[in-house]
């Protein structure tokens, strides 16, 4: 396949170094895209820090991937290999109407958004979380090494609209928060990530998650044995 620099398999997650315009061509199809594309907005560089003079922000680096948004070339090569989609960013991008936005509820203050859109191919109605993700009472227990992460509960979340779906693609995979909710879910995954420190650290956490498994999903029941008729 060719595009791809690095490709490491952990459990049921492949994983691809790689422009994930030259690797997605040779995946075949997959069941559903969940991705938070770059938008571009300058989050990599740091032009949208956090404007609260309370509170200093995380410096994540100088980078350049979101010096522009996903192209629509991009999107359409998501759209035509996966049953369904789950793109966040979603009123960023050239897209068809849908019925079913997934609304993540930051729950935040000052100057950020106070929400952020997926937008679906799904048809059910429109559906909100709460989850708070910045300041000290944030919600969950997550370490942000990302600028655009998202919460391992918000993805675990949106999963939970594709209950059918059994290998989930994350093209822009960043830190590998969607092969964590995979993990996490039981779903086969396939992640692509451009940037090689992003990779390194999305192949860690997705190490980690399956070094410690979730003690709240239950595991599947075994298949009933039928026995013979006693007398």
């Amino acid at each position: 396949m060719s595009g791809i620099v690095r490709e490491v398999t952990i459990g049921d997650c492949r994983l691809i170094q790689g422009d994930c315009l030259e690797v997605m061509p040779g995946l075949g199809s997959v069941d559903c895209v969940l991705t938070d594309p770059p938008y571009g907005i300058g989050e990599a560089a740091g032009k949208n820090k956090s404007r609260d003079s309370k509170a200093k922000a995380k410096d994540y680096g100088n980078k350049s991937w979101d010096n522009a948004p996903c192209s629509d070339g991009a999107i359409a090569m998501m759209r035509g290999i996966s049953r369904n989609q789950i793109i966040f960013g979603g009123n960023y991008f050239t897209l068809p109407p849908s019925s079913c936005w997934l609304i993540w509820d930051k729950q935040n203050s000052g100057d950020f958004a106070d929400c952020e859109m997926a937008w679906t191919n799904l048809t059910c109605a429109i559906r909100r979380i709460y989850w708070r993700w910045n300041g000290m009472i944030r919600k969950g227990n997550d370490v942000r090494v990302h600028p655009t992460q998202k919460p391992v509960g918000v993805m675990r979340w949106c999963l939970g609209f594709v209950p059918d779906a059994k290998t989930i693609l994350d093209p822009f995979m960043g830190s590998g928060t969607t092969g964590v909710a995979c993990v996490r879910e039981g779903r086969s995954f396939i992640g692509i990530e451009l940037d090689p420190d992003y990779f390194d650290i999305a192949c860690k956490r997705i190490r980690d998650a399956y070094a410690q498994p979730d003690m709240f999903v239950a595991p599947s029941a075994p298949a009933p044995v039928q026995g013979g008729m006693g007398f």
